[in-house]
């Protein structure tokens, strides 16, 4: 059988249309994981949640980390259609439902459903796009669509800012018009056109464990060394939960007839490897995103929306080498070496932020920021195409459901390890050194500093600007010397991918790759394709 797809009859006009859908509903869902911090201060002051805010952000990400795998094999059983129109829908309205809100705990109830459509958006993608060309031509248009991911890293914080400005309620308002006509375009190429599909027994056992074990976790993991100590019982139990959970899932997979996540697929040394790649790379892409705005607002005090804007260079650098990467690929047939290249960039990069100092030039920390980016995008589809290369057609959807749950995993894992890291810098550092600062005050400036909220102080750019400068010199220190350690611990940890990378064997994408029915080389590319090794 060849590795032509089943859609590989789409003409150039419908290919291109759905490719566009696409691109918006990964839009959509990867934007909603930035877009809210910055319009959070806005939020809380209209809800009167200061308690909860956190949990806007956080209920959205362990929703979509726990829905991700049960997305890619929902849509091995059922077709992609179906399911990928229901995430849509379950995100819009659930969009919806949060712009209406009233009060901090709708929010965060609506911000979780929204989660839990948000899941399926970003893995079917990558699956659909999967299904309609083959692994040689995939490089090209999965470049494309990981040039997405910088631009919402960028766009997240800016646009919401600007929209917190106007009424925060359009955070989420905005995504319906976006999201209806992404829908219908989908469902008007895909209904055309028949995808495989098997007998449907669901795994409902697997789907009972692996759902709260990845919650216990993301929540320890979330709480642990901020609302409680690592060695409280609440998050020691956790962590023992989801052990527990995870090994009764793993045992029940072994036994079911169609496992959430099937293991034949770990069998393969090649995917196992890029699972643990996967996981790997989450910690260091997520800190490069996270951790460096907090750079430029805590430390330079730039507003959350110009710390955005700042981000440009690494949003210019993951756009341009995703695209040109992914056009290498499919040219060459080989990834393994932009994996190789690219973990090399992103521990170079994470590295240079190390050097970042309260008088680093702006132009300097751009291009350090770039460096990531370019690594970044090499990186990503890569890691993708490896992981659908080596996969049965029909575990598609579970085999990029799993990279996309390992990057997610990884990232919010290690931002909460990084940040319980940085931490405990930051209060050694207040500790030895504010004392001292505190002393060089006047009488009345020293008055005004106790009373002070030193927590409204660690999380407001704005009150860091107006500290007396004695203090706000030791408080920029504290953060730019708590961020060298994260920056330096990040880059260890991606530094193990490089050995990791070199062990991927140097496998050849399979297929010649489809092309549109209407294009004047469709006919030989499918010759190509189907006498192809």
């Amino acid at each position: 059988m060849s590795e032509r797809s089943a859609a590989a009859d789409m003409s150039r006009r419908e290919l291109y249309t759905l490719f566009g859908a696409l691109m918006l509903t990964m839009l959509l869902a990867s934007l909603d994981q930035t877009i809210v911090g910055t319009a959070l201060p806005t939020i809380v002051g209209d809800l009167n949640g200061m308690a909860d805010y956190t949990w806007v952000v956080t209920a959205y990400l362990i929703a979509t980390t726990a829905s991700v795998p049960l997305y890619g094999k929902l849509s091995d059983l059922y077709g992609r259609r179906p399911v990928i129109l229901t995430a849509i829908v379950i995100f819009l309205v659930a969009s919806a439902l949060a712009g209406l809100s009233q009060t901090m705990l709708q929010l965060i109830l609506f911000r979780g459903l929204q989660g839990l459509g948000g899941g399926g958006l970003i893995t079917l993608a990558f699956t659909v796009v999967a299904d309609v060309v083959s692994p040689r031509e995939r490089g090209r248009y999965q470049g494309v669509f990981g040039a997405v991911f910088g631009i919402s890293s960028v766009a997240g914080p800016v646009l919401g800012g600007w929209l917190a400005e106007v009424d925060w309620r359009w955070i989420f308002y905005i995504n319906l018009p976006t999201g209806l006509a992404a829908m219908i375009a989908i469902d008007r190429v895909l209904r055309r056109h028949k995808f495989p599909t098997r007998e449907r027994k669901i795994d409902y056992l697997g789907a009972a464990c692996l759902i709260p074990a990845v919650v216990c976790l993301l929540l320890a993991v979330t709480w642990g060394g901020n609302d409680y100590a690592w060695d409280s019982p609440l998050i020691l139990g956790l962590f023992a939960a989801a052990a527990v959970l995870a090994a009764t899932f793993v045992y029940i997979e072994t036994r079911a007839e169609e496992p959430i996540l099937p293991l034949r697929m770990f069998r393969q040394g090649t995917f196992a490897l890029a699972a643990v790649i996967a996981l790997i790379f989450g910690v260091g892409m997520f800190s490069g995103i996270v951790y460096i705005p907090l750079f430029f607002q805590m430390v330079r005090g730039y507003s959350p929306t110009e710390s955005g804007l700042l981000m440009i260079p690494m949003m210019a650098g993951m756009v341009i080498t995703s695209v040109s990467s992914g056009i290498v690929i499919s040219r060459v047939g080989r990834y393994k070496w932009f994996l190789v290249a690219g973990s090399v960039v992103i521990t170079s990069g994470l590295a240079l932020f190390t050097q970042l100092r309260i008088d680093t030039p702006l132009w300097l920390s751009g291009i350090y920021l770039l460096v990531l980016g370019i690594g970044m995008g090499m990186f990503m589809q890569p890691l993708v195409l490896a992981m659908q290369n080596i996969v049965r057609m029909e575990d598609l959807g579970a085999g990029t459901s799993t990279n996309n749950f390992s990057r997610s995993l990884g990232g919010a894992i290690g931002t909460a390890v990084l940040g319980a890291v940085m931490s405990a810098k930051l209060n050694d550092e207040l500790a030895a050194n504010l004392p001292g600062a505190v002393a060089q005050l006047s009488p009345s400036e020293a008055a005004s500093f106790d009373e002070t909220d030193l927590s409204a102080v660690m999380e407001s750019p704005t009150v860091v600007a107006h500290l007396p400068e004695p203090v706000r010199i030791v408080v920029q220190q504290a953060f730019t010397d708590g961020l060298d350690l994260v920056f330096l611990v990040a880059a260890l940890i991606v530094a193990v991918t490089i050995v990791l990378t070199l062990f991927m064997p140097n496998l050849v994408l399979r297929g010649a790759g489809p092309r549109p029915k209407d294009d004047p080389e469709a006919k030989a590319a499918e010759i190509k394709a189907d006498t192809s090794p």
